[in-house]
């Protein structure tokens, strides 16, 4: 069944998102790995996808550990340099999918005012046709509800959409509920799967 609309995540397939990589650079692999033993940071982060202030969060939790204070505070002062970078071939087949005119959805665990900060930089976020943003409707994938939230607010049969996202659980959630899946391995194997479906042709892929 030819899909009659794609449904985007956003983090790891159009922008990379790699908080252990920035904080390798910055701290040194060793020093990054005692911090995220000490401190759950990914727990932290999903607070800011369920749509608490992200300041707020942040500083919050750099106050409870001292001896990371600084390291934490990153976490929100130099954000984008973790979104980093944009993936080209990804937004490029987000591009030719809305000028052949298919509807193209955002499914995507972002905190409220993280996601207005990475659109700013990113303009291509503000593009979708649909966004079902983690931190407004305060809940996070792949809980089956953020799901059901797509599928409210359209005529659209959960087997006519496509969904691409880079994590195995997420994937799974859609397709429990009949959604057509690809596992985001990179932007090449996305665009052959667009082809093959009949959404994009060969040259529309590059």
């Amino acid at each position: 069944m030819t899909p009659q609309a794609v449904v985007f995540d956003i983090g790891n397939v159009l922008i990379e998102w790699l908080p252990e990589r920035f904080y390798d650079n910055e701290i040194g692999e060793v020093r990054r790995r005692a911090m995220f033993a000490a401190v759950d940071l990914h727990a932290m982060n999903d607070r800011v996808d369920r749509g608490e202030n992200f300041r707020d969060v942040v500083y919050a939790t750099a106050l409870q550990y001292p001896d990371w204070q600084t390291e934490i505070e990153m976490w929100h002062d130099r954000w984008l340099e973790m979104a980093h970078p944009v993936i080209p071939h990804s937004v490029r087949l987000l591009a030719a999918l809305q000028a052949h005119g298919v509807p193209v959805f955002s499914l995507t665990n972002f905190g409220i005012q993280t996601y207005d900060l990475a659109a700013t930089h990113y303009p291509f976020m503000r593009t979708f046709d649909r966004d079902f943003i983690s931190g407004h409707l305060q809940v996070v994938k792949p809980d089956p509800a953020i799901y059901q939230a797509l599928e409210n607010t359209g005529n659209i049969p959960p087997q006519s959409l496509l969904f691409t996202d880079d994590r195995p659980e997420n994937i799974a959630a859609a397709q429990a509920r009949g959604w057509q899946t690809h596992l985001f391995e990179g932007p090449q194997g996305w665009a052959d799967r667009l082809v093959a479906t009949g959404l994009l042709n060969a040259d529309d892929a590059v």
